[in-house]
């Protein structure tokens, strides 16, 4: 890994790397200071014994700050707020506080393995160690967003091959992205230990969207805002791999907005959520009435309930999902549901 922030392809020259044991320290540092302390690593231990009053320091000061986000956060978190304030009564849309942030190209490949293991594997995804690297093998490796592709409604036009969704859906899936289980939040990297962290990791891109024309514009990149639950940060492995990473989304010099020339104005942020699925139905509805004559819905009247959702006002309506249910016309209020 090299010495200043490195991007993507290149990082390899044996003449720029950091040697693994010192970016391990750094990872078991940066653990300490979010609240997982180490086991007994020998000469980390030491280490991060001789640091204890600098972390005691960082960690009240972290505390003090907790609501403080970074100035890309603060953005996003500005327009989640404004756009679906309406449910911020019954959900909870923040972002994560203290992600274990990758503020170093690498760290998301070494964070994939256990500290003294050459090998993770979950119901999500394979990682190995290889003589080449790391291979991260998924279990469903999908190339395309085709039938799956949903737009939130209140903007731009939703175009037809899109599928369109209220905003109670999206701020339902929201919510649902940010709190998953616990299994979901282990951190790979602690999976043999006692005491294992379990925390969202965070990512800064600022991918190339305008190449720079000699004489006629300058590059410009728009910022993105990854967060990947610790168990799946073999993801933002391969995500920097290609697009590289823009350091710590906290310090000035990776703020976008003080750099107007070099910024498209653009901002995005990626919440994976592999617990997600169709098998658990989020319930949407329009202003009219579902009717059972609807082609849109398969909504017979009787069926064998599973799960009683009779607190969710919506069934996801932008196509169709395994789902069975029954609803109340007068209300349009799904009373149970099952899915198949």
């Amino acid at each position: 890994m090299a010495v200043k922030r490195a991007f993507g392809a290149g990082v390899d020259d044996e003449s720029t790397l950091v040697k693994r044991d010192k970016v391990i320290q750094y990872i078991y540092l940066k653990l300490t200071a979010l609240g997982f302390p180490a086991e007994d690593q020998g000469e980390i231990s030491e280490f991060l014994e001789v640091a204890k009053p600098l972390l005691k320091n960082y960690t009240e000061k972290a505390r003090l700050l907790s609501s403080h986000l970074s100035p890309i956060g603060t953005r996003i978190q500005k327009y989640v707020d404004d756009t679906f304030g309406d449910y911020s009564h019954d959900l909870n849309l923040t972002l994560p506080e203290h992600p274990f942030i990758l503020d170093r190209h690498g760290l998301a490949r070494i964070l994939s393995l256990p500290s003294d293991g050459d090998s993770y594997e979950t119901d999500i995804v394979k990682s190995y160690r290889t003589s080449q690297g790391i291979l991260h093998n998924p279990k469903e490796d999908r190339r395309t967003t085709k039938g799956v592709f949903h737009v939130c409604e209140g903007g731009l036009p939703v175009p037809h091959d899109k599928k369109e969704v209220p905003k109670v859906t999206f701020a339902r899936l929201m919510h649902e992205a940010l709190h998953p289980p616990k299994d979901l939040m282990r951190l790979p990297f602690t999976a043999n230990q006692k005491k294992k962290a379990e925390l969202f990791a965070g990512l800064l891109l600022r991918p190339i969207v305008v190449p720079e024309v000699p004489g006629v514009t300058k590059e410009k990149s728009m910022e993105i805002r990854f967060f990947a639950p610790g168990n799946l940060v073999s993801n933002l492995d391969f995500v920097e791999s290609i697009f590289g990473n823009a350091g710590d989304p906290h310090l000035p010099e990776n703020d976008a907005a003080l750099d107007a020339e070099s910024w498209t104005g653009y901002t995005g942020c990626v919440i994976l959520a592999a617990h997600l699925s169709f098998q658990r139905a989020i319930v949407v509805c329009h202003e009219r009435k579902l009717t059972q004559l609807d082609p849109r819905f398969d909504l017979p009247p009787t069926y064998s309930p599973r799960r009683d959702l009779a607190s969710m006002e919506h069934l996801w309506a932008s196509g169709r999902i395994p789902c069975k249910a029954r609803v109340s016309l007068a209300n349009c209020r799904v009373l149970e549901t099952t899915t198949t």
